[in-house]
């Protein structure tokens, strides 16, 4: 048993350290999954603007409420900046307060997937496009609660709008 405690101790303590020095969160087996749709970080480029780059493939923040939609109202449905895939509805948006576009679900089962994110010291769900693995934002349990309880906290660079 205390074998055992030892190696979990050493691979934490690995971990920590890759994260303290690289910036970088550690690989674990769901985010080095093969996604449908690869390509480059220089082919990203050319098909993102530079701040969707900056979300979706550099897993960065884009400002609360200083983006596209966080106070949006049209009805319509928020596709991929990179693929035009659907991912979420106007229907299941909802203001959380924070800052970013908030829904209480995908628009369907698939469309995204949920990896661990153990980057800045904490370990959260991040969510990310299912055809692509990038960065789309995360979830959390602090939604409506007559909606199932979710909220998948977004990036508006991440998305294109396609009105209704």
């Amino acid at each position: 048993m205390k074998h055992l405690f030892n190696i979990v101790a050493i691979v934490l303590l690995i971990t920590f350290s890759v994260q303290a020095q690289t910036g970088k969160k550690a690989e674990s087996p769901k985010t080095t999954k093969a996604y449908p749709i690869r390509k480059s970080e220089n082919d990203w480029k050319k098909i993102l603007s530079s701040v969707s780059f900056q979300v979706m493939v550099k897993g960065g923040t884009e400002a609360p409420f200083n983006n596209a939609y966080h106070d949006h109202h049209e009805k319509g449905i928020y596709v991929s900046a990179a693929t035009g895939e659907p991912l979420f509805s106007s229907e299941d948006k909802f203001d959380s307060g924070t800052g970013w576009p908030s829904f209480t679900k995908p628009i369907k089962p698939g469309a995204i997937a949920i990896v661990t994110d153990s980057s800045h010291g904490m370990i959260r769900e991040e969510v990310v496009e299912a055809k692509t693995g990038l960065h789309l934002g995360h979830v959390f349990n602090d939604g409506p609660k007559n909606k199932g309880g979710l909220r998948y906290c977004m990036n508006s660079a991440a998305f294109k709008f396609v009105k209704k």
